[in-house]
């Protein structure tokens, strides 16, 4: 059993941890709280790769009043060497009377080799306090670590009737301002956001997270032919890096110009959403929004890179025979063909509405 000061202290955790966001691939963002005596004597973050672990800073906070003290941590403290020493070592040492952990780490360096170490050591542990919202925390990471590849949102904005352009293609805005401000804040806890050729030619998006966070995504263009402007918000590059996926011997001319802007031009034999994405897990990403058109959102779905979707509807209507949808050709021709999204939540922004959901086998 327990309290509901245990769920506020976790919660407490989950927060702090949040204030990462977007920084620590490949790691988890992990929060971290000391109390003694009801009172909060330490706390603690993990900042990014490579920095002390959460545990580390609040302990350094509580300093020798930790000592017989509950420390509460969002995720199940390491047990091994890799850039930083132990934490169950840290907190052992500390002598800490109890470790209330919110989830279990799926990594399998620690999975369940943490509370044993701790428990071993004389110290009570308690596990799966607020674990849904600890494992919702690092959906991201834990999908790396299970799939060996990011966890993909797809993300899109549409009208009432379905449309997420005019027939002309013209798309600026769909959603008011408060739905695009949620956007922003999307983008700042992803690692990189991924777009098509045409969403550049015919958008010219800047991708960034318009100052709501200091993260901004790696910003990835996906365009087999490169037939890309030679002028764009993208190819700017002093604040926020752009990496464009293409196929072998494409446009040649218009990549010595991106290069000379310090745009990343990489070159596949064959260019899909699996490779591109493979590509992103070996840099250490953990979670990829795809902010693309229909075509290459229904490539990266039909390639399992799609685990949550977030659909943005706007109460508009636009119309259009032509006027193009959220989500290309899947090849489906009966009803129940259609792909089930689970664990669905729904909530109004301003005039607009958000669905979210995860794709079912995802």
């Amino acid at each position: 059993m327990t309290s509901s000061f245990d769920r506020e202290m976790m919660q407490h955790c989950i927060n702090l941890a949040r204030q990462a966001a977007g920084k620590t691939s490949p790691n988890p963002m992990v929060g971290a709280v000391i109390v003694k005596d009801g009172q909060v004597i330490g706390e603690g973050f993990h900042p990014k790769a490579g920095q002390p672990h959460a545990e580390v800073f609040a302990l350094k906070q509580a300093a020798e009043q930790a000592k017989g003290a509950t420390i509460y941590i969002s995720l199940e403290p390491c047990n091994h060497y890799g850039r930083t020493p132990p934490c169950t070592e840290a907190l052992i040492e500390a002598q800490v009377n109890k470790v209330v952990i919110g989830m279990i780490d799926p990594d399998p360096r620690v999975s369940g080799s943490g509370v044993k170490r701790l428990q071993e050591a004389g110290i009570e542990v308690v596990v799966g306090v607020e674990e849904d919202a600890c494992r919702r925390l690092n959906e991201g990471f834990i999908h790396r670590v299970l799939s060996k590849k990011p966890f993909g949102i797809l993300k899109y904005a549409m009208t009432l009737d379905g449309k997420i352009a005019t027939t002309s293609g013209h798309s600026a805005w769909i959603t008011g301002e408060a739905s695009r401000r949620l956007v922003h804040h999307l983008r700042a806890s992803c690692d990189a956001v991924i777009i098509g050729g045409n969403t550049v030619r015919q958008d010219n998006p800047h991708l960034t997270s318009h100052g709501v966070s200091s993260h901004n995504p790696l910003r990835v263009v996906m365009s087999r032919s490169l037939n890309l402007p030679l002028e764009a918000h993208l190819w700017e590059t002093s604040q926020v890096p752009t990496l464009v996926f293409t196929q072998e011997g494409m446009n040649p001319a218009l990549q010595k110009q991106l290069l000379k802007r310090q745009v990343e031009v990489i070159e596949l034999k064959s260019l899909s959403p699996s490779e591109v994405m493979h590509h992103l897990y070996e840099r250490g990403f953990s979670s990829v929004l795809w902010e693309c058109g229909g075509i290459l959102a229904a490539r990266a779905i039909a390639e399992g890179m799609v685990q949550k979707v977030m659909a943005f509807i706007a109460p508009k209507i636009i119309g259009g025979n032509t006027a193009p949808s959220p989500v290309g050709d899947l090849g489906l021709e009966k009803m129940t063909e259609a792909l089930q999204l689970e664990k669905v939540t729904f909530h109004q922004i301003e005039n607009d509405f958000v669905i979210e959901g995860y794709l079912i086998n995802g």
